[in-house]
């Protein structure tokens, strides 16, 4: 019988801009859920999009997680240096049928709300983009904080981008394959990110990768509803003072006592941290502000 594999989690940004409160949730919470495990902690840099990227983000980002305690166990993984993988990946899709040229535009698409399911495209001459052919049916799976999850990929998505017409390769073909080549059992995340799970799961079924368990924290908002990241109210956390913002993170995940109040070395905060996490205790809601109580509500195990 093969043993079961090291408990292996990860934090993957990308790199527009400077760490915020809600990416340090989002860190903090894979973080505790990976060591809560006996696991190891991963960092990969999404630095997929030059044009989105701002210059010294990701290393600035690497260090301020260092300030905050939290340091890769593996070398940091740089999808920009990933081409090859991506390319091998994606041939097998093309030559097994699942995987098709598209010169669709959005406006082509607009009759169908942007739902690709067979090309109208009006200029034949557009450089193509590559999709996957998406297969009639409904992926399920069982989130760790969102309980069951369905979605019809045909009707809710349609046959979905791989590679861009402009060249950058698609998130969601970047991650399955980096998941995979990482060895990462625990995929924990915010919630903005649940409605991409299922193309996740069918591309590594098609590709015959492991599936990964799915963990999908609240998203932080602001009070208008807004993800904290694209918010005006969005503001750099302080990696020279990690306290206030490591203890606002942790309140916001429902857990409760100060283990980062007070002064003293960060790592020595994080300890405790980690003897008092509860996940039992992050509430499976998909969105919070840190003005709403976030505690007293237990989601599944």
């Amino acid at each position: 019988m093969t043993p079961n594999p090291r408990p292996r989690g990860r934090f993957a940004p990308s790199p527009t801009g400077a760490l915020h409160l809600g990416s340090l949730v989002a860190a903090l919470g894979s973080w505790l859920m990976a060591r809560h495990r006996g696991g190891d902690w991963l960092v990969r840099m999404e630095d997929l999009d030059p044009a989105r990227e701002v210059p010294g983000a990701a290393e600035q980002q690497i260090q301020d997680l260092a300030a905050f305690g939290m340091t890769s166990d593996a070398p940091v993984l740089w999808q920009s240096r990933r081409g090859d993988a991506y390319a091998a990946a994606l041939q097998r899709l093309v030559a097994a049928g699942l995987a098709f040229e598209c010169r669709c535009s959005r406006s082509d698409l607009a009759a169908t709300g942007g739902i690709h399911r067979r090309c109208v495209a009006g200029n034949r001459q557009r450089p193509a983009a590559i999709r996957l052919r998406v297969p009639d049916q409904v992926v399920e799976f069982n989130d760790g904080l969102q309980g069951r999850q369905a979605q019809s990929l045909a009707t809710d998505v349609g046959d979905f981008v791989l590679r861009r017409a402009d060249g950058p390769w698609a998130y969601q073909l970047a991650v399955v394959v980096d998941d995979a080549a990482q060895g990462i059992t625990d995929v924990v995340r915010g919630a903005d990110l649940l409605d991409s799970t299922p193309r996740q799961i069918l591309l590594q079924r098609q590709l015959g990768l492991p599936e990964p368990a799915y963990a999908h924290l609240p998203l932080l908002v602001d009070a208008h509803g807004n993800k904290l990241g694209k918010s005006l109210a969005s503001m750099p956390v302080d990696p020279t003072a990690p306290g206030p913002a490591l203890l606002a993170a942790w309140r916001f995940l429902g857990q409760p006592g100060q283990p980062f109040a007070g002064t003293g070395a960060v790592e020595a905060a994080l300890a405790r941290a980690l003897a008092d996490f509860d996940p039992r205790r992050i509430p499976p809601v998909l969105h919070a502000t840190l003005d709403e109580p976030v505690s007293g509500t237990v989601g599944p195990t």
